[in-house]
C-alpha cells in the first residue's frame, strides 16, 4: 500500500448556513484552523456575535498525520451535537477545520435523536458550501552549498521541478524546498550523493 500524501481542508470561512427544525434555528460556520488557540477564536468570536443564542457546539480536527480533536456538546444531551459534527468532518475526510453550528431554540424539544440529525444536518450542509481543495503532504529540506555547487544545485531542482520556498545567495548559499512527501526521499538521496553539497531536513 502506498503511503498517503494528500490531505483535504477547506481554504475560506463558510458562513450563515441556516437549518430549521420545529422553530429552532442552527446557523453552521465553517473555518480553516492550524491550532486550537485559531478555533478558540473563531468560537469566541461567534459567542459575542451570537450572544442570544442557547449552544455553541463545535468540532474540529487538526493535523495531518497526528490528528487534534475535539468535539463539544455545549449544554446539550451528551454525543448529541458534537460528535454528529465531528463525524461530518470524517464523512468529507477534511483536516485542519472547525465546525460551529449555533443553536437557537424555538421552544419544542427536538429529543435527542432530532438533535442528532439537525447538527449532522447542519455541519454537512456548511461542509457542502464549503470551498473543500486537495493538499500535498510536504517535507522541507536545506541544502547547504558553495557559489561553485550553484549550477548543480539549480540544474537538479530544475530537472525534478522542486519547489523552491527560502533562498539566500552569498559565498555560502542556502536554498530552502519543499519536496512532496512521496518523492522526499529520492530527492534527498540525490543531493546527499553530492560532493560540497548538505541536505537537512528542516
Amino acid at each position: 500500500m502506498t503511503e498517503k500524501d494528500t490531505y483535504k481542508t477547506i481554504t475560506v470561512a463558510t458562513e450563515n448556513i441556516l437549518f430549521k427544525d420545529k422553530n429552532s434555528k442552527f446557523f453552521g460556520y465553517a473555518f480553516p484552523v492550524l491550532n486550537e488557540n485559531e478555533a478558540k477564536e473563531h468560537i469566541e468570536k461567534l459567542k459575542k456575535e451570537h450572544h442570544s443564542a442557547r449552544h455553541w457546539c463545535y468540532a474540529y480536527k487538526i493535523g495531518i498525520e497526528t490528528i487534534i480533536f475535539r468535539a463539544n456538546d455545549d449544554g446539550e444531551p451528551s454525543n448529541s451535537a458534537g460528535m454528529p459534527i465531528y463525524n461530518q468532518l470524517l464523512s468529507f475526510d477534511v483536516t485542519n477545520a472547525l465546525i460551529v453550528v449555533v443553536r437557537y431554540f424555538g421552544g419544542i424539544k427536538l429529543g435527542v435523536s432530532g438533535l442528532i440529525n439537525a447538527y449532522k444536518t447542519t455541519a454537512q450542509l456548511t461542509l457542502e458550501a464549503s470551498n473543500i481543495v486537495k493538499k500535498t503532504i510536504n517535507i522541507d529540506y536545506n541544502i547547504f552549498f558553495g557559489y561553485k555547487s550553484m549550477n548543480t544545485v539549480m540544474r537538479i531542482i530544475k530537472e525534478k521541478n522542486l519547489n523552491i520556498t527560502n533562498q539566500k545567495m552569498e559565498l555560502d548559499c542556502k536554498i530552502t524546498i519543499s519536496v512532496r512527501k512521496k518523492e522526499a526521499e529520492s530527492v534527498y538521496d540525490t543531493f546527499k550523493k553530492l560532493y560540497e553539497i548538505d541536505i537537512r531536513k528542516i
